[in-house]
């Protein structure tokens, strides 16, 4: 059980920065995308030049990371949709407000496990302590049980002889 225990803890530990980084790009690309699309209205309102829309339509080049040690390098053009990896090979589109939403759940239900998971390990763990120390203890009353049974034998053999 405590094994277990750990084990789904390093687990929960190893997936909540996995979920936390995937939360702030998901922010980020709506946070760009609602940047631009003020900045579209703004522009719309002003009757500027072209050459400052220019700038807004730019994609975005970043460095994802595809391995521990293995990375590549994307242009992202603004979009409603972000695939999320969900694991055991299924990838789902998803609009960005509903990412966000399901990304913000997971990472809630993460954390909770990951106290649960910490709590029932502290328990266990003190469990165990409390059971080695009455142990111990039965041992000692055995041992003491024991030699008060030999020198009664002894005393009683002793008084025969007599």
């Amino acid at each position: 059980m405590d094994g277990s225990l750990a084990q789904r803890r390093k687990g929960l530990e190893d997936k909540i920065p996995d979920i936390r980084k995937t939360l702030q790009m998901v922010e980020f690309l709506k946070q760009r995308r609602d940047g631009k699309q003020k900045a579209g209205d703004e522009e719309d309102d002003l009757d500027e030049d072209d050459e400052n829309s220019e700038g807004t339509n730019k994609s975005l080049t970043t460095t994802f990371e595809l391995n521990d040690t293995l990375f590549a390098e994307a242009q992202l053009d603004d979009t409603d949709t972000v695939y999320l990896w969900l694991g055991a090979n299924v990838m789902l589109s998803y609009e960005i407000p509903e990412a966000i939403a399901l990304l913000r759940s997971k990472l809630d239900a993460a954390e909770t496990s990951l106290k649960t998971a910490i709590e029932d390990l502290e328990f266990t763990r003190e469990q165990l302590t409390v059971m080695e120390v009455n142990t111990a203890r039965m041992y000692n009353w055995d041992v003491k049980r024991r030699r008060e049974r030999r020198s009664a034998e002894e005393a009683a053999k002793g008084a025969k002889d007599s």
